[in-house]
């Protein structure tokens, strides 16, 4: 008499026979089942039970046989799977125990162990580097050294982290063992490369076949429910040194040196940061680190231009003459809306105006799949274009409604911040705010969607998933983020007409105009709102709901006090790692860096922002993987990859926007002509260089008998016969006569 499997396979049709191909295997196979153990009250525990095998990664699943009666046939299926997996585990050499967990007895905590035969075997396959012999070349001594009694605070306590000794490494080669520096084989391969090769087992160990498709690797159980988590452990708590005698404690280093707010002054111990969470976050604080020190010299710089335009905005030729009563006081501006705005005095923009001065696989399958993920990009941006087209048009409408009322108030209740409140200030910070929740909003869906394209188009490796994914999320974000600062710069007031001829859009709203300063101060206010609500978001989203998520759910979980918790499940307890890893890291700071780079010309402040944002994004980062996240499965890195030529080219792209702004939107250049050429003879009365007369000379000249009917302001000036204007194709051509073929004069 046959097996059972045999026995169904005489009964039944090929085809069905073909579909239950899986269940035969699953029934033929010798059965191979994980091991229970109860837990043995030792919280800080790396070991199986025995003490001796090293645990090496755990995975976590809820019992099916505690499921209601009712729902438990729906769960067979997963409990199939699992054992097959875990069944494949074993078969390639990994060692299994099961542990119930404390607190839930639903969840089973499986202790994954990788013997020696198998380090080997699999270091061979990944080319993991080792050490061969210890490094006898002697390094160059520091330039810094005769400093070292002052620099010596400023990095770890070399008696709690202590320098490793150096080595040269080749890769590991099995056969080639006796070649290799092994003093002991617990230690020869560390937990992140124990950790990474168990992990890469993981992802290949099968755990359904069908005919000829093979179903495999821990990602789709998790994704499919079949485990609830899998990780490798924390070797102790952050905050307490671990009771188990030979314990590194390197978390609890790592805490105390990097993590803590105290150590925020101390360079990063980056040997023990590519130890315990392996190259690929090493390499992350490695350039976060770098950068940081480079924004360092921009921020000095960028600080020093704003001291010195604060410290001269009283002695300024353009701040005084715009606030005196005799020259600003009795310049009538024209008004900048139909019918309900009124004429304006050039004074009123006086404080605005000292603010200015301080800047001076088949191939066609996975064509349609790419052109699919193309196009959804593309509808994105476009998304993008009319969110900005919407929030001009509420510029022009708010700008029409605040000149028609604050001009024509007292404002009383605001009389400190009076000479501020303008048209044009109340205009740009009430659309930059919602310009800014626009822009999260459309972060938050776009994510999604990005992540679904990029899953559609099934990339080949994972490194093409990630570069794929970040061309997607930067293009979208470099639009949504920076199209309004390029609005403000480059498109805001250029199209304005004059007076009696002005440029509607959509054929109702006037086009908005710049100040008669420019439209910088306008920019900065966009810059401050959009990086400073952006910094406040993103630490919200990095501390403050991981920290909340934890809490509630220890509450939610809490035991006796007497029960003692072990290591895994304390490790449960964390927040699980994003599959991203560092991408919205390293999205985060490359957008912080356009915002430097890109408009640095129009707000030198930005420099001294990210300098002082990224002192505390170090530690921040450093306190949330190692406090409040579960252990990151170690990867190896070779650079920052993709960001790389995205940082290039935003630097390129950085020349060009501040050499714009610097020449067209900015009035630099034409008050040097004026200062070099027109302040003196023969244009000018002066006898040195000066600024004086620049004001008057650099605004246009309006008959108010021009307005058409549609523009002219309801209220009008008595004996007033003129206004003046920004005309933006404005040439100088005398002290006293200005203007242009264009510019009604």
């Amino acid at each position: 008499m046959g097996t059972l499997a045999d026995v169904i396979r005489t009964v039944i049709s090929p085809h069905c026979a073909a579909n239950l191909s899986y269940f035969f295997d699953y029934l033929s196979s010798e059965p191979c089942f994980c091991p229970q153990t109860e837990f043995n009250d030792k919280e800080d525990s790396l070991f199986f039970n025995d003490g001796v095998r090293r645990i090496d990664f755990i995975l976590v699943y809820e019992d099916e046989d505690k499921k209601e009666f009712e729902k438990r046939h729906t769960f067979q299926r997963k409990k199939r799977r699992r054992e097959y997996f875990e069944a494949s585990l074993m078969k390639m050499g990994m060692e299994l125990e099961a542990t119930k967990s404390v607190i839930d007895e639903k969840l089973t905590f499986v202790k994954v162990h990788m013997p020696w035969d198998v380090l080997c075997t699999y270091a061979e396959v990944l080319h993991i580097k080792l050490p061969i012999q210890p490094n006898d070349l002697s390094s160059r001594p520091s330039p810094w050294r005769y400093l070292s009694c002052i620099t010596k605070y400023f990095y770890p306590n070399e008696d709690l982290i202590r320098k490793e000794a150096e080595f040269f490494t080749a890769p590991f080669e099995k056969d080639r063992l006796d070649f290799f520096h092994v003093r002991d084989r617990d230690a020869f391969f560390t937990e992140s490369m124990r950790s990474r090769m168990a992990y890469y087992i993981l992802s290949r160990a099968p755990y359904e076949i069908r005919g000829s498709i093979k179903k495999f690797g821990i990602t789709k159980l998790l994704d499919g429910g079949v485990y609830k988590a899998a990780y490798p452990l924390h070797d102790c708590r952050f905050n307490v040194k671990s009771k188990e005698e030979g314990c590194p404690n390197e978390r609890f280093l790592l805490y105390q040196e990097w993590a803590h707010p105290k150590s925020f002054y101390k360079m990063q111990p980056l040997d023990l940061i590519r130890k315990y969470y392996g190259e690929k976050i090493g390499i992350y604080f490695a350039w976060l680190g770098f950068y940081t020190i480079m924004l360092a010299l921009a921020a000095v710089v960028g600080l020093g231009c704003f001291i010195y335009g604060y410290k001269t905005q009283e002695t300024s030729t353009w701040s005084k003459e715009v606030c005196d009563p005799e020259i600003g006081g009795k310049i009538v501006m024209c008004p900048q809306c139909d019918r309900e705005c009124k004429y304006w005095r050039l004074n009123s923009t006086c404080e605005a105006s000292k603010v200015k001065e301080k800047v001076p696989y088949t191939a066609c399958g996975r064509c349609v799949r790419v052109s699919i993920g193309i196009g959804t990009v593309l509808f994105w941006i476009l998304l993008i274009v009319a969110s900005i087209v919407a929030i001009t048009v509420y510029r022009l409408a708010a700008f029409f409604a605040f000149s028609a009322r604050l001009r024509a108030q007292d404002l009383k209740e605001l009389e400190p911040l009076k000479e501020y409140v303008t048209p044009q200030m109340a205009t740009s910070v009430t659309a930059s705010l919602i310009s800014f929740v626009v822009i999260m909003i459309l972060n938050i869906l776009y994510e999604r969607v990005a992540i679904w394209i990029t899953d559609f188009e099934l990339p080949r490796t994972k490194t093409d998933y990630e570069n794929s994914l970040t061309l997607k999320m930067f293009l979208f974000q470099f639009v949504n983020y920076y199209s309004s600062c390029f609005y403000i710069a480059f498109a805001k007031g250029k199209a304005v007409g004059y007076p009696g001829d002005p440029v509607y859009l959509l054929g109702k709203y006037r086009n908005e105009e710049c100040d008669p300063g420019g439209c910088l101060i306008e920019l900065t206010t966009q810059l401050s709102i959009i990086m400073g609500g952006k910094a406040i978001w993103n630490n919200i989203q990095e501390v403050l709901l991981p920290w909340v998520k934890n809490v509630i759910f220890r509450y939610c979980t809490r035991v006796a006090s007497e029960k003692v918790i072990p290591r895994w499940e304390q490790d449960y307890q964390l927040q699980p790692v994003s599959k991203l890893g560092l991408f919205y890291e390293y999205l985060e700071m490359v957008i912080q860096f356009g915002f430097v780079t890109l408009f640095v010309a129009s707000f030198p402040l930005a420099p001294v922002l990210a300098l002082v944002n990224n002192l505390f994004e170090i530690r921040v980062d450093a306190w949330k993987i190692t406090t409040q996240f579960r252990r990151v499965v170690p990867e190896k890195a070779q650079d920052i990859g993709a960001w790389q030529p995205i940082l290039q080219g935003v630097a390129i792209l950085a020349v060009a926007t501040n050499a714009m702004i610097i020449a067209f939107t900015s009035d630099m250049i034409p008050r040097l002509v004026y200062y070099w050429s027109f302040s003196v003879y023969p244009y000018g009365k002066s006898s040195g260089h000066t600024m004086e007369g620049y004001i008057n000379s650099s605004l246009s000249v309006f008959n108010t008998d021009d307005f058409s009917n549609f523009s002219m302001p309801i209220g009008k000036v008595p004996n007033m016969t003129t206004c003046r204007y920004v005309c933006v194709l404005h040439i100088v051509v005398s002290a006293n006569v200005v203007g242009h073929s264009s510019c009604p004069t």
